[in-house]
């Protein structure tokens, strides 16, 4: 439920996002995200969250980051960390949950509602403290995909779960082919 004036922000987890929006066979267009929202309140920031792979000639994310950077978007990035795991498989780790924990506890005092885009139980603490300072709480992810992208107390402890199915006609757009350095770019940061 959103009130009309009400004044929002948008906190989008990169990653948790677009494997939501994955496991549903779509993509995400952000121009018409942004638009949607603004439509629903007074949209003050929308912050998106991504960790960058720094040492590759190409980011498969780069144009992403730059167009959103480009049309009001906010971007929170930081380089992704490489390390061997104990198998000697190469893992990338670009974990954003402080970020947008940081960035939400202090925009609180100047907000109505926020929506939070991931479906990350790590939140639920995050969720809580928010509604204690009388802020209420969107989350929007996905239960339909297999398994459900998001973890049941962050649902249970927000005030309104969005099913991002359900936005899809709203947001969506047909995923594109990816090329398979951008898959796996993409699953790396994840």
């Amino acid at each position: 439920m959103f009130y009309q004036g009400e004044r929002l922000a948008l906190f989008i987890d990169g990653s948790n996002l677009y494997a939501a929006a994955k496991s549903l066979g779509f993509d995400i267009d952000y121009k018409l995200l942004r638009q949607e929202f603004m439509r629903r309140g007074k949209l003050l920031r929308a912050f998106y969250y991504t960790a960058l792979l720094e040492n590759d000639e190409y980011s498969p994310i780069r144009p992403l980051v730059d167009w959103l950077h480009y049309n009001g978007f906010s971007m929170v990035t930081k380089p992704a960390k490489e390390y061997t795991d104990s198998q000697g498989r190469r893992k990338v780790k670009g974990n954003m949950d402080i970020e947008l924990t940081v960035n939400a506890m202090e925009l609180a005092p100047h907000v109505d509602h926020i929506v939070i885009f991931s479906g990350d139980g790590d939140f639920r603490p995050l969720v809580e403290s928010l509604q204690r300072q009388g802020v209420r709480v969107s989350v929007v992810s996905t239960i339909r995909s297999q398994p459900p992208m998001i973890a049941d107390e962050l649902r249970r402890q927000c005030d309104n779960f969005i099913e991002l199915q359900e936005l899809r006609d709203v947001i969506g757009r047909p995923p594109r082919e990816p090329r398979e350095e951008d898959t796996r770019a993409m699953a790396e940061t994840e």
